[in-house]
């Protein structure tokens, strides 16, 4: 068990499983920070939760709204599956450095993050964010599929 997991949630089927899965690996007292980069999107993408389609057109206020309602139904679904003590954060930024330097600011044990999230194609080409994040964190990286 931890006592501290960062969940990066992008609203893909990956990040929803991995969710669960820290949601499984958390106890009593323990702390689960859910962390959104609102990205752009090369392509129109559904997200989970019942939150629907993100255009290519969206700016980055309606991303950032979006990110939002997404990062709040993200902690419901936590709390519904017992995770104790939830936080919350949207940030900007490369996702690999986000998700690195949120992991070392909230001293955290452990990553859960999805395998591939919105990005699948660009992840093909240049490497995906779980990939490099695995190889980069000073904490236990737990890729789900």
């Amino acid at each position: 068990m931890f006592s501290s997991i960062l969940v990066p949630v992008d609203g893909s089927e990956h990040a929803k499983k991995a969710l669960a899965v820290a949601c499984r690996l958390v106890h009593e007292g323990s702390t689960l920070h859910l962390l959104h980069i609102p990205e752009s999107l090369s392509h129109e993408t559904p997200l989970v939760w019942g939150i629907g389609p993100v255009t290519l057109e969206a700016s980055e206020e309606e991303r950032e709204r979006v990110g939002r309602q997404l990062i709040t139904r993200a902690a419901e679904a936590a709390r519904e599956q017992g995770a104790p003590r939830v936080e919350t954060q949207l940030a900007q930024g490369d996702p690999v450095r986000t998700i690195l330097s949120e992991a070392r600011k909230h001293h955290v044990d452990a990553i859960v993050m999805g395998s591939r999230g919105l990005s699948d194609l660009q992840g093909f080409v240049v490497g995906s964010v779980s990939h490099k994040v695995s190889h980069a964190a000073e904490c236990t990286v737990i890729t789900v599929r």
